[in-house]
């Protein structure tokens, strides 16, 4: 017998686990590994109690702060009676209370569901009901024009979420103060439950399902995961990284809190973004690191002063696209990559040349990972240097959807490969198989990062009074990416809404504002392909070749 444990202790009805058998490898193997989160903090630290964990604007807490503190909160949760496996959903933004936060719920066993504060009721209570959540943690002063605690308490009542968490709120706002928890000790007695192959957190998948889609983490996984990626591009003991995105995100939980606990890193958090503030950070802290995607890429790319500032110590910009313009405006390696919640990253490196670090998303970080392209619909692999369908397998890859048996089915291979409905081709440079992104197949729209699908959507535009029907597809946008673009049928006799008139409607039906089209394009019917199905490529063809000529002479 090995000694080693391999199963989970709180088995959670709609997980999908590893088998005892294959989790043992993986542990065996060092593809996962043998502890939680709260004792990767704990022993982060042990090592380096004095060295600073977080920096966000005037703020600073050491790894013993950290540590300390979020004990307080756990045991405060404890108090309110939440208990291993219970859920808590997450709007906060970036900064310190978010990590105390984090932390004092994997150190009492609450799974975050990880949303960001641009969700409405549409995500939320879709959330609320797939994930049955006990506690709502929420940021006052998250949204200056938006109030986010009057919405979680008006959803904490329509979903019988029995705690309300506030971070930042004035002292009578409603539901408890995060500051409050703190005032609790952990008892002499307070230990974890659970083990290395329990779930951590509960992340979210976009696409086109309309609404997320939840995916578990489990503590050895994703702590290997992100020490996987962070070796791969050369993070080392006590680097400092800067991050102005969500904390929720995937990327965000493990740049930001993952990277921060494994090395000892020190982290600054920017809960605005500004670019000369980045700037000013990355030269005042020493950053080695920065992870930066969306409109936030181009900002720095194009920043007048860039020059001005003294960025010796930044040793790569990590970015999904617009490497080789960051690096020209920055004067620094920047590398492109590519990176899904179920479970892959594939990013470049300061070694690597850069046709690697501008032209492709790079290679895969460890050998776990496997990778197949796949001619679409099939379990078929297309020849080398042709395009597939990017699927993948390995210790951190998705299992299975939280409670969604069908989706599931659909999204994996028979021998379980993850789909991930980007199509991707695979080239050489030198002895290296490096990754290029071509595109993807589903119908889904990455608008700076934040990635959703059109159903949601398109359900909503079927109840304006003045649309007969609406089909929302990706546009091209020079700072997001991409953006929302609706081609609309009007109501016999009715004119069309305006964009900001149709973005009014939405969200009070309960969208997310990003998610609402930016465009509209009037059509009298939808193209269609020779078998009479919707062509939304003709519709993304149409939209993206009229954007892209020139205007009409005046």
């Amino acid at each position: 017998m090995s000694g080693i444990e391999s199963r989970s202790r709180l088995q959670l009805e709609g997980v999908i686990y590893t088998p005892p058998e294959q989790a043992l490898r993986y542990l065996e193997a060092g593809a996962w590994q043998r502890r939680t989160i709260g004792q990767a903090l704990a022993a982060a630290a042990e090592r380096h109690p004095h060295r600073v964990a977080y920096i966000c604007e005037d703020l600073r807490i050491t790894f013993a702060e950290l540590d300390h503190r979020s004990s307080r909160i756990a045991a405060g949760l404890r108090e309110l009676g939440l208990r291993p496996g219970d859920r808590a959903i997450f709007q906060m933004g970036t900064g310190i209370d978010t990590a105390l936060a984090l932390f004092g719920c994997f150190k009492a066993g609450v799974l975050p569901v990880c949303t960001i504060p641009q969700y409405r009721s549409v995500e939320i209570s879709a959330l609320a009901q797939a994930t049955r959540p006990r506690a709502f943690f929420v940021q006052a002063d998250v949204a200056p024009n938006f109030d986010q605690v009057a919405f979680a308490q008006e959803m904490s009542a329509v979903h019988a979420i029995e705690h309300l968490v506030v971070a930042g709120g004035r002292p009578e706002a409603p539901g408890i103060a995060l500051e409050d928890l703190e005032a609790h000790r952990p008892g002499a007695g307070f230990q974890e439950q659970w083990n290395c192959c329990d779930v951590a957190a509960f992340q979210l998948s976009g696409g086109s399902t309309g609404v997320p889609k939840v995916i578990p983490r489990h503590h050895g996984e994703y702590l290997a995961h992100a020490k996987a990626w962070c070796d791969h591009f050369g993070c080392e003991d006590g680097d400092v990284g800067i991050w102005a995105l969500s904390m929720l995100h995937n990327a965000g939980m493990m740049f930001s809190v993952l990277r921060c606990v494994l090395y000892g890193a020190s982290t600054v958090l920017m809960p605005r973004w500004d670019v000369a503030r980045f700037f000013a950070s990355v030269e005042r802290e020493r950053v080695q690191h920065a992870f930066t995607i969306g409109p936030h890429a181009p900002a720095i790319a194009g920043y007048a002063d860039a020059a001005r500032h003294d960025l010796w110590s930044l040793q790569l910009t990590l970015t999904l696209i617009g490497a080789e313009s960051i690096e020209k405006g920055t004067g620094r390696p920047a590398t492109n990559m590519y990176g899904i919640t179920e479970g892959l990253v594939l990013s470049g490196t300061p070694g690597h040349g850069a046709t690697v670090r501008h032209g492709s998303i790079g290679t895969v970080c460890w050998a776990h990972d496997e990778i197949r392209l796949l001619e679409p619909g099939t379990e078929l692999e297309v020849p080398f240097g042709q395009t597939g369908e990017l699927c993948f397998r390995g210790p951190s890859s998705l299992r299975g959807y939280y409670a969604a048996p069908d989706i599931t089915a659909a999204s994996m291979t028979s021998d379980g490969f993850f789909r991930t409905a980007d199509m991707v081709r695979a080239g050489l440079e030198g002895s290296r198989t490096v990754y290029h992104f071509e595109g993807r197949m589903r119908d889904n729209i990455n608008r700076g990062g934040e990635k959703f699908g059109t159903e949601d959507i398109e359900l909503l535009l079927g109840r304006h009074p003045q649309i007969m029907d609406g089909k929302v597809v990706a546009m091209p946008d020079p700072v997001y990416g991409e953006k929302a673009c609706a081609y609309l049928v009007p109501r016999d006799g009715k004119s069309l809404p305006t964009v900001q008139e149709l973005a009014t409607f939405l969200i009070s039906q309960g969208l997310a504002k990003y998610k609402c089209p930016e465009r509209i394009e009037a059509v009298a019917a939808f193209p269609v392909t020779r078998v009479g199905k919707l062509d939304r490529q003709q519709m993304r063809q149409w939209i993206a070749s009229k954007l892209s000529s020139p205007p009409p002479a005046q």
